[in-house]
């Protein structure tokens, strides 16, 4: 198997993470229709859609890169497997807050590694990963303020004083 530059890491790690992302709002979605939280069953819909898309859109990159399509998608896939396990321990017995929390954390992760992409393209200057930095940048910057956002809404509708 063809060895990773450190920018096709990256590339892959964005793509298990878009992958990610799409299992953890679904997780964190049935945890807010349990609760009947319509308004965030919608954010998190719409944040679903826009990780299939990314995820797309990565892939069209990884394809361009010659000789490393299948590396990037194993890497992709162990990234997907590692953010799999933690949601699995952290959600376990969950409610929505505790969901938001959960995806406050891996945005915020994923922000930084397409910021990292961003970064390391500047040396390489690919135009595919350009475009797609740019595309997909503003996108996890509106992720993370939405899941922040909702969070501190839910949070301000619990009574400090319950049991946890």
């Amino acid at each position: 198997m063809a060895e990773l530059t450190v920018l096709d890491e990256k590339l892959a790690e964005v793509l298990g993470l878009a992958q990610a992302a799409q299992q953890a709002t679904r997780k964190v979605a049935g945890l807010a229709r349990r609760e009947q939280e319509t308004e965030l069953l919608e954010l998190l819909q719409r944040m679903s859609t826009e990780a299939a898309d990314t995820e797309q859109r990565c892939q069209q990159v990884a394809d361009s890169r010659d000789g490393l399509k299948t590396a990037i998608r194993d890497k992709a896939r162990e990234t997907k497997r590692e953010v799999a396990e933690f949601m699995r321990t952290y959600l376990e017995d969950a409610e929505a807050l505790d969901g938001l929390e959960f995806l406050s954390m891996a945005e915020a992760g994923e922000l930084a590694h397409w910021e990292i992409l961003g970064t390391l393209n500047r040396r390489a200057q690919l135009p595919e990963v350009a475009r797609l930095v740019e595309a997909v940048l503003p996108l996890q910057q509106r992720h993370v303020a939405a899941v922040r956002d909702s969070s501190l809404r839910l949070a301000a509708d619990e009574d400090p004083s319950e049991p946890a």
